[in-house]
């Protein structure tokens, strides 16, 4: 099964990690990634840490557990490639309803952060045998 396939298909939780420039990392809970093109992936996100975490270091990794019994999901290693603050956009491609905004500032600026896919590993093992 291809990967946009199987977020589109697949219930679970994911976390999205990322690191400052001195390497302080941060965990943050995200929805399923949305795709652009097989290797390329984008995530709509407010103007927070994980957010300030990628100007100053690109790297990431999400972490996706299926819902249900055991630890089945994807470990996805990720690099920013790029951002849009086209409000427009983000509102199309918008799949799910938004949840997890603030309640203090429902319209609080989003961006739609582009990333390039690296190596994609089960979420459990290393991937080998």
């Amino acid at each position: 099964m291809a990967l946009k396939e199987y977020f589109e298909d697949t219930n679970g939780t994911g976390v999205l990690a990322t690191a400052d420039a001195s390497g302080k990392v941060n965990a943050a809970i995200f929805g399923r990634p949305h795709f652009m093109e097989e290797a390329t992936i984008a995530f709509i996100m407010p103007d927070r840490l994980t957010h300030e975490n990628l100007k100053t270091n690109g790297s990431a990794v999400y972490l996706f557990r299926e819902s249900g019994d055991g630890y089945k999901g994807k470990r996805l290693y990720l690099t920013r490639t790029g951002e849009s603050e086209d409000a427009a956009l983000i509102e199309k491609i918008r799949s799910r309803p938004r949840h997890g905004d603030h309640p203090d500032d429902p319209h609080k600026k989003s961006y739609l952060v582009y990333f390039t896919i690296n190596r994609v590993l089960p979420l459990i093992g290393d991937g080998i045998g």
